[in-house]
């Protein structure tokens, strides 16, 4: 502070010099720095939230369309590869048309035995029907307790189909079986033999031995029953397959 001549004090303005600027206006508030030339303003251009669930779910549902086709893709030509020309193609199925059973034409003659044995023996075998019912003593030499003669025919006259059956009981399984081994001996030679399998097991053997003039017989056991068809090679063959013993 400084005195003036006259003995007052004149004092100096503490007030600050108001700052100018490099022109000498007045600083002003800061201003917002403009966008650079050429760029688009992108603070108003956000997309809504449900824009953005659209497009992600779109994205997702491609890519599970892609997934999707390539597993098709490795099953179809990888494994099992059914579209390969290379691969095997399933079998066709089997188709088996059976023909309905034969029946018979005829009454069967009346039984003539009464025993449970007798009893036992089959009235019709396929369409062959029993026509005549006696008992035999052919195989009393050989210890049968008892046999009986059944003669099969599919009609009357001569030209039917005609087999004759022969069935004896034994006392036991050995005796049977060394008759039976006895009646295919005396048949000839058998072209064909094998076991006879009741329920899964084996109860017995059969076997066919061929005559003259397209006939056979077919001689098998079952258990301590023997029995013996004679008659045409191809129908004793399906008499011994259908007969219940």
């Amino acid at each position: 502070m400084s005195q003036s001549p006259g003995g007052s004090t004149t004092g100096r303005s503490a007030t600050p010099a108001r700052t100018r600027g490099s022109t000498g206006a007045p600083a002003g508030p800061p201003r917002r720095p403009a966008d650079a030339v050429g760029a688009s303003d992108r603070r108003h251009s956000r997309p809504s939230s449900a824009a953005v669930y659209r497009r992600r779910r779109l994205v997702v549902l491609v890519g599970m369309v892609l997934v999707v086709g390539l597993v098709a893709a490795l099953v179809a030509w990888v494994w099992p590869g059914f579209a390969r020309s290379d691969a095997a193609a399933d079998p066709a199925p089997t188709v088996t048309v059976t023909a309905d059973a034969p029946t018979p034409t005829l009454e069967p003659a009346a039984r003539t035995g009464t025993t449970a044995f007798a009893l036992a023996l089959p009235d019709t075998v396929l369409d062959l029907v029993l026509r005549s019912d006696s008992a035999t003593d052919a195989w009393t030499a050989a210890r049968a307790l008892e046999a009986y003669e059944l003669v099969y025919a599919d009609g009357e006259g001569a030209d039917a189909t005609t087999v004759t059956v022969v069935a004896g009981q034994w006392p036991t399984t050995a005796e049977a079986e060394a008759a039976a081994a006895d009646l295919v001996a005396a048949a000839g030679e058998p072209t064909d033999s094998g076991d006879v399998e009741v329920g899964g097991e084996v109860a017995g053997t059969y076997a066919v031995s061929p005559a003259a003039d397209g006939q056979a017989t077919v001689t098998w056991r079952n258990g301590t029953a023997v029995l013996q068809a004679s008659g045409p090679a191809d129908a004793v063959a399906d008499v011994y397959e259908a007969y219940p013993l």
